[in-house]
């Protein structure tokens, strides 16, 4: 078979009966019946199978230093779209060796070559190249330079917050979440600090000032307040740089694609502030322990590092759902292997345990704490004639393509409840049939079904035994994150209304098999409190 590649201005000698598909959302404007079939399924497929071959590029990008500040290199699925585009010529292969001729549209100008290099594809004029990287390349020294006005402002109107933290306090390094609050409470860790007076809590330099300062209290800082003015300038060139063999071998255009785009915003130099600010603190500051929100990226990794120097003992918490298509978590990108992973890893319960010794994290190094965030279910939440539950993503994009599908499916007077995300809020139209609702499932007092793209509320659907939709979109994989064997009914935008027509509650789901009670004992044999 032929694919025969073109993009959307390269369109008019296209025979328009041929079957097609539009790589990362390209407008085709092509005949929609003639669309392949069941592409988002076939581009999750393809998702799947490219993590090890992430994991091993990741490990060898980062073997550059700067590379570490990056996000590709720690196969981060969230934070970067590598994977996908690796997907997209994985499926662009298999296209090749089935029988009929097909077309593939293409904007992107990198990713076009790279699939224009796959035996069996025909491709007309690539798309313009160095509009794009010249484009990509001032919007980066200006989003550095912003970010450097930001940082400093930052620095130092949190300065004082220092004195909030001793020489050899025990530490919780947490992000500036609007459900944690001055008195101890975190949302990531419960009522940890109330119950152990000891610690002390140093926000991500993600959280602005007015965050910090809203949580501060006595016992809580920023760590923009370990940040050096002096040091401020050398984030505007800040930069993911590439030694020359990172060029060349597997996805080679797709290597250069990520350095460009990953220089094209101030990420790489947000890492750098936190490590600056973060490896002053520890040298100043010495912390006898360490805990946080592990997730295995960058800047985790380089706190490992940079504390095990100290002889700091780390403790990661693994609070948030992983799942099969979350690769960063796994320690076969870290270029320096279990030297940038915490000591001990303490997880929320069973499934997720296993999971990380499945990816190769040494069982010696895990330990089950118990889940601040998830509760279990103790009242019957399903109601077949309540409202349809909507959970917001973290993604724009994925946020867009819920609300076609809730546009899609406004029929028999159906009614949804819209629940936006709490760190990424979307602007969200009302209607008669589209309400917004500040309440989680589980604070519902009657749902009919779940709607998600990504994050945990379809978890708590599954857990709660309501009809739960997984939102699956044919021009990117919506990151699924929940544990082997729990799988909600996944469905397109067009085939949402179908699907609700015909749900069915989900066989029953034990909450311990995936999560455990918070077992105290744990988290103070782990943070040395008495």
């Amino acid at each position: 078979m032929t694919v025969i590649l073109r993009h959307s201005n390269d369109l008019s000698d296209i025979d328009t009966s041929l079957s097609w598909y539009a790589v990362t959302g390209t407008s085709a404007g092509l005949n929609p019946d003639c669309k392949l079939a069941g592409l988002g399924a076939r581009l999750e497929k393809e998702f799947d199978g490219i993590r090890d071959e992430w994991w091993r590029i990741g490990k060898q990008l980062g073997q550059t230093p700067s590379a570490r500040l990056a996000h590709t290199p720690t196969a981060a699925s969230y934070n970067c779209d590598f994977g996908l585009m690796m997907a997209w010529v994985r499926l662009t292969e298999r296209v090749c060796a089935e029988s009929a001729s097909c077309l593939a549209v293409c904007d992107d100008p990198w990713l076009y070559r790279e699939l224009a290099a796959i035996n069996g594809v025909s491709a007309g004029r690539p798309p313009s190249l160095w509009r794009h990287i010249i484009r990509l390349s001032v919007r980066g020294y200006l989003s550095r330079a912003w970010l450097a006005v930001k940082v400093s402002a930052a620095s130092f109107r949190l300065k004082h917050t220092r004195n909030n933290i001793n020489v050899g306090d025990k530490t919780i390094l947490a992000y500036g979440h609007p459900g944690s609050s001055a008195d101890g409470q975190d949302i990531y860790f419960g009522s940890l600090m109330k119950d152990m007076p000891a610690l002390k809590r140093i926000i991500h330099t993600d959280a602005g000032p007015a965050a910090v300062n809203r949580l501060a209290g006595k016992r809580t800082a920023g760590f923009h307040a370990w940040g050096h003015v002096l040091y401020v300038p050398f984030l505007i060139f800040k930069r993911w740089r590439p030694s020359q063999s990172d060029l060349s071998g597997d996805f080679s255009w797709l290597i250069r694609r990520a350095i460009i785009i990953e220089n094209s915003t101030a990420a790489v130099a947000t890492n750098a502030w936190q490590f600056h600010c973060q490896n002053r603190w520890l040298s100043q500051n010495k912390p006898s322990v360490i805990l946080w929100p592990w997730e295995n990226h960058p800047w985790e990794r380089e706190l490992c590092r940079r504390a095990k120097k100290f002889g700091i003992k780390t403790i990661g918490y693994q609070h948030a759902v992983i799942g099969p298509q979350q690769f960063n978590p796994g320690p076969a990108s870290n270029p320096d292997g279990f030297d940038s992973i915490p000591d001990r890893i303490i997880c929320s319960g069973p499934a997720y345990h296993d999971q990380l010794i499945q990816w190769g994290i040494p069982e010696d190094r895990l330990i089950i704490g118990g889940a601040f965030r998830i509760s279990s279910f103790e009242d019957n939440l399903f109601d077949p004639d309540g409202p349809i539950f909507v959970a917001t993503s973290s993604d724009s994009n994925i946020t867009r393509k819920l609300m076609l599908a809730v546009k899609g499916a406004q029929k028999n007077g159906r009614k949804f409840l819209i629940k936006i995300h709490p760190l990424y809020p979307k602007e969200i139209e009302e209607s008669e049939s589209v309400q917004i609702t500040s309440h989680t499932i589980p604070e519902q007092s009657g749902i009919s079904a779940v709607l998600y793209g990504t994050g945990t509320s379809g978890l708590e659907g599954m857990l709660a035994q309501i009809p739960t939709f997984r939102l699956r979109p044919d021009d990117q994989v919506a990151i699924n994150v929940l544990p082997e064997g729990v799988n909600p009914v996944a469905v397109s935008i067009a085939s949402l209304d179908d699907a609700l027509n015909n749900a069915v509650q989900p066989p029953p789901l034990k909450w311990d098999s995936i999560y455990a009670k918070v077992i105290p004992e744990v988290w103070a044999r782990e943070l040395e409190v008495s």
